[in-house]
């Protein structure tokens, strides 16, 4: 596996390709492919984030992906949901066949909401096995558990195998002012997703809609996130996601979707 360089590296994250990799379009992109794409735009860094074909691929597919990968010069991350310990170790497994340093994940899933108490416990159960293999848990700053719970979980197992993956759009949906959260996130920050968002009123003005934008144009303050989190300086990994709404086709969306990852790619090497 191709090493990151000593400073932030910017990489895609699946999600930059959710419409394309999706079966809402007719010829969906495979994992291979999405890796293929990402090499084309000069980009070494790819997190397979929340992809669910990754938990039904064999060892010997795993190994494919990596080998199409390492041909590709392209490192890679995992990200996946919950923190059930079996669900964890499994991750880690693949965590190891992939070579990622790193597993983004989140609290809650479908029939599993931990309180704080289950959270720590849990961590500290596993951590020692992550920091055997060397690779890192990032929780993902959302909606659905307050940032302050998140932190209070991360500061009580106090482990740097342990830390926060940063996605102020996340956290508008629970009153969550971005600035606030980036602030407070900031000294335990492991991994960023960067996407931009904005509201936009809904027809007849009732309402908004809260949605993605193109990176630059939106609402996210990228200068002060930056300013405050430091990526270049601390080697924090900068992943760059989107919230694009399906279009009025499948050709806009796919046209829309990889216009929005260059200028994306742009905005962040500009920085």
């Amino acid at each position: 596996m191709r090493t990151p360089t000593s400073t932030a590296t910017i990489g895609l994250s699946s999600y930059a390709f959710f419409w394309q990799l999706s079966g809402r379009v007719s010829e969906p992109l495979s994992i291979h492919q999405a890796l293929e794409r990402t090499a084309a735009l000069d980009v070494d860094l790819f997190q397979i984030c929340d992809y669910a074909p990754l938990e039904s691929m064999s060892a010997a597919e795993l190994k494919d992906v990596r080998t199409t990968a390492d041909a590709l010069g392209i490192a890679l991350e995992l990200g996946t949901k919950g923190i059930r310990p079996e669900h964890l170790r499994r991750f880690l497994r693949i965590a190891g066949i992939l070579g990622s340093p790193l597993l983004r994940t989140m609290f809650n899933v479908p029939g599993h909401t931990p309180s704080a108490e289950d959270a720590i416990a849990i961590f500290r159960e596993v951590l020692p096995e992550f920091e055997a293999a060397g690779v890192k848990i990032a929780v993902e700053t959302y909606e659905q558990v307050l940032t302050a719970r998140i932190l209070d979980v991360i500061r009580r197992v106090d482990s740097p195998y342990l830390g926060i993956c940063s996605d102020p759009a996340n956290t508008v949906a629970a009153l969550e002012p971005p600035r606030e959260v980036i602030d407070a996130v900031a000294p335990y920050v492991l991994n960023m997703h960067i996407k931009d968002f904005a509201f936009s009123r809904k027809e007849g003005w009732v309402g908004f809609t809260y949605s993605g934008a193109p990176l630059g144009e939106g609402l996210l303050d990228y200068d002060y996130m930056a300013g405050k989190l430091q990526p270049k300086e601390r080697n924090i990994n900068q992943i760059i996601e989107h919230w694009l709404p399906w279009q009025d086709s499948e050709e806009e969306t796919i046209r829309l979707e990889n216009q929005w990852t260059q200028q994306s790619i742009d905005f962040l090497r500009s920085k």
